[in-house]
């Protein structure tokens, strides 16, 4: 089955506004200027990021009043979208906590485990967790588990942390209906069932490499304890709360998760927008109506369930948001930075460069990602441009290399995730990282990812 729909969605290419020297000059001045105001300077990242994409914008010869627009555009995009989610996941995740819910998942599924399979654990539930589910909405639900099971085993909150993000980060990068690879499968005219097949395939032994095997040597290299942005208050009164029941908590859970896939699915299968089903998983799984009814239904399901009173529930809800603030604002300031980047065109530029060198039309794909993705920090639209480059490379190939060919996309998409990409700070901020360590753990799992998945795709197609 394919989706060439979506072709039409392509995205215009922004040409460069400077040479290639200034533009390359840009780039490096705009990072090098974030990294020692954090490192040296010790701004806060926030502020950081205002001054590194002004940077960007001005050294490619860009106006003020242009590079200002061009950031706040960025970032009123990236609130409106990432930072709503993160807001109702915290409310979620906090609810969570308090009624006893994540140690119930905790007990259940890995409070068995020894210390030595956690990890493994951990992975699995990344990785389940993060094929229907978006990256940041992921990570959210997961970190009071995180942290549980972190404080809980006596483990570096990187070596059980890891596992997790790896299985939520390669699903994102590798298997639809995750937008980047969904868009690149109707882009390429590919065949959706044959990609999602083989985006598994590619994801398993990813997985395995950059999570709990990577995760048992970067928690030797950054061993932190795990913060208590998410702990359980158990209520000034001491009053002993019963814990909502396992299954009630998981499908507290997994409501977001079946809603969004829900949408995912019958968005593919009924292509007919007036149909009533396909109107209503629209309604109901995109992604902030599906946290929305996820906290709504929490209330409930594991606030009143845990025996919690009104204010106790109310406190829970709003106690969430405070702590993560601060994250809203760097995420939304690194979706800032990251349109500097875009609107000076040094992502087309970078990619038109890759295009020129001879080489095979995997390797080709996978270059092309990797540049867009370090220039601009975004896996979907590194994905998305990647894909519209090499169109014309891809006439003539059977069904399955033209997947591998999408899956060589997304492997480059998840290329060393740094300062530009909101999901880099999402991570140093709630595992309470510096930046050095945030590239020693997270950014070099995801290169990880991205250079095993190329490795899986190129042994595939000797015998695809």
């Amino acid at each position: 089955m394919t989706t060439p729909t979506l072709l039409a969605d392509a995205p215009s290419l922004t040409e460069p506004v400077a040479s290639g020297l200034q533009l390359i000059l840009a780039f490096l001045a705009g990072i090098a200027v974030i990294v020692v105001l954090i490192t040296v300077v010790k701004l806060h990242p926030f502020l950081s990021l205002i001054f590194g994409g002004l940077t960007v914008g001005l050294v490619a010869g860009e106006g003020l009043t242009t590079v200002l627009k061009s950031f706040t555009d960025g970032f009123g995009s990236t609130a409106a979208g990432v930072g709503i989610l993160i807001a109702l996941g915290a409310m979620f995740a906090k609810l969570l906590a308090d009624s006893g819910g994540a140690d119930e998942i905790v007990d259940t599924i890995v409070g068995h485990a020894s210390p030595r399979s956690l990890p493994w654990a951990m992975a699995l539930v990344g990785a389940i967790i993060g094929l229907p589910m978006f990256f940041e909405i992921g990570l959210v639900l997961l970190m009071p588990v995180i942290y549980l099971v972190a404080r809980r085993s006596g483990l570096s909150l990187i070596t059980v942390g890891i596992p997790a993000l790896a299985g939520l980060s390669a699903m994102h990068g590798f298997v639809p209906p995750h937008p980047g690879p969904l868009t690149a499968v109707g882009l390429l005219n590919a065949d959706l069932g044959v990609t999602l097949a083989l985006g598994v395939l590619v994801a398993i032994p990813t997985i395995v490499v950059a999570g709990p095997l990577f995760g048992k040597l970067a928690g030797r290299w950054v061993v932190v304890g795990a913060p208590d942005t998410f702990d359980a208050d158990r209520f000034a009164d001491g009053e002993n709360l019963r814990r909502p029941s396992f299954s009630i908590t998981l499908f507290s859970v997994l409501l977001p998760v079946v809603l969004m896939m829900g949408k995912a699915l019958v968005d593919i299968f009924i292509e007919d927008e007036s149909n009533l089903v396909r109107q209503i998983f629209d309604s109901l799984g995109t992604p902030v109506i599906a946290l929305l009814l996820a906290v709504i239904v929490g209330l409930f399901t594991l606030g009143r369930g845990a025996g919690m009173t009104r204010e106790q529930i109310t406190k829970a809800v709003e106690s969430g948001l405070p702590p993560i603030a601060g994250i809203i604002l760097i995420v939304a300031a690194g979706g800032g930075f990251k349109q500097v980047l875009v609107d000076t065109g040094i992502g087309t530029m970078l990619a038109r460069w890759a295009e020129q060198v001879n080489i095979s039309v995997l390797i080709l794909a996978w270059v092309l990602a990797v540049v867009i993705r370090l220039a601009t920090g975004s896996a979907t639209v590194a994905t998305i441009t990647a894909s519209s480059l090499i169109l014309g490379l891809v006439e003539g190939m059977d069904t399955g290399q033209v997947s591998l060919v999408v899956l060589a996309v997304g492997a480059g998409s998840l290329f060393f995730s740094h300062v530009n990409d909101a999901g880099f700070w999402l991570v140093n901020q709630y595992f309470r990282l510096t930046v050095g360590q945030t590239i020693k753990t997270w950014s070099i799992m995801e290169t990880i990812l991205s250079v095993a998945g190329l490795a899986v795709v190129l042994l595939l197609d000797l015998i695809i």
